[in-house]
């Protein structure tokens, strides 16, 4: 009896997730969860410290640390249920346990055994690069992903496709390494300045079957790239993509952005709505600008906008999710509250600013 108690103790003292991982997870070793996260409907998930993940991690890996207090409700925000998690930590411990808590909210989990330690002994690769980047799910459930690289420049993954918008190799000390990424299937532009233009990253970006979609000053400065001017809508084979207006209407900021030579962009992928604005003030085509899901509104004056523009086009648009963008050393952290009450769901990323 003495030595039934003693078993039975030491079964409580296991890790709840890991008790559960039979029915609630799968384990899978190196060689299964590298041929896994080539999927692109699984997102990686590294669930070490923030420091343990700085000195390297999985490519393409997000971070959440499991053992801080709102792990669980971090995932919730950036994981769609539509996704597989593929969850690691150093030895497979940690993320074991984090695999239980995200199975028991209805998210489909793998767990890599042996976590990082397993992976590298396998000779896998390893990278010191991130980015912040985020989840979501089209009409239909097809999956894509948003990477917010640097200030502009966003990346889409999107029905095995690449988009980039805006790409930019170098912003004061921050770098983007455009030759570590696929080559583009769609490379759009919004305007002609440095911050959004950048020869060199278009250059790297490009291969033979890279579409360049540009409005008409970037394209003579370019040599190159499908013209759209405001108003304009192209069907593409992934996605319908319309340029609508962006531009200054402050009485001494016009020359920056004047009316009618930049665009912002809007994406429709399997009825779900991006809409990039560009660099642009709350001008009044914005109550044109119908049913977005995912808004980039961009916030530094003398430029864009200022905070109080940008809830104010917010409140115009109405997406679901908001990133403010383009935003440099403007403070934009009291805009979640802000609109908290017009149901605006706001995601502030160090890497746009």
């Amino acid at each position: 009896m003495k030595k039934f108690t003693t078993f039975f103790l030491t079964l409580l003292g296991l890790n709840f997730g890991s008790a559960c991982s039979g029915q609630n997870y799968e384990n899978q070793n190196v060689k299964e969860f590298d041929e896994l996260i080539k999927n692109s409907n699984v997102l990686l998930l590294d669930v070490r410290t923030p420091s343990e993940f700085a000195e390297s991690h999985l490519a393409d890996a997000i971070n959440i640390d499991v053992n801080g207090s709102d792990f669980v409700k971090k995932a919730l925000e950036r994981i769609d249920k539509h996704f597989t998690i593929a969850v690691y930590c150093r030895s497979g411990r940690r993320s074991a346990n984090a695999a239980g808590l995200l199975a028991k909210e209805g998210f489909k989990v793998v767990n890599l055994s042996g976590g990082i330690t397993a992976w590298t002994d396998a000779q896998k690769p390893v990278t010191t690069t991130s980015y912040e980047w985020d989840a979501f799910t089209t009409k239909s459930g097809k999956p894509i992903k948003i990477y917010s690289l640097i200030h502009a420049s966003l990346r889409l993954i999107y029905d095995g496709k690449e988009i980039q918008i805006d790409p930019v190799g170098k912003m004061g000390d921050r770098t983007t390494d455009y030759g570590k990424m696929p080559k583009a299937d769609w490379l759009m532009v919004t305007h002609e300045h440095g911050d959004h233009l950048d020869k060199e990253a278009i250059a790297t970006l490009t291969g033979a079957d890279t579409r360049l979609i540009t409005n008409q000053r970037s394209a003579d400065i370019l040599g190159k790239g499908i013209v759209m001017k405001n108003g304009d809508k192209r069907e593409e084979t992934s996605f319908t993509l319309e340029a609508v207006p962006a531009y200054n209407y402050t009485e001494g900021h016009t020359q920056f952005h004047p009316k009618g030579r930049d665009n912002g962009f809007i994406f429709t992928m399997d009825g779900l709505r991006i809409y990039v604005a560009g660099d642009t003030e709350d001008i009044p085509e914005m109550a044109d600008v119908k049913d977005i899901d995912i808004a980039f509104l961009p916030c530094n004056q003398p430029y864009t906008m200022t905070t109080e523009q940008l809830i104010k086009a917010a409140r115009v648009i109405k997406p679901k999710v908001l990133f403010p963008y383009h935003y440099s050393q403007t403070d934009v952290s009291g805009i979640p509250a802000a609109l908290k009450s017009d149901g605006i769901e706001v995601r502030i990323r160090e890497t746009l600013r």
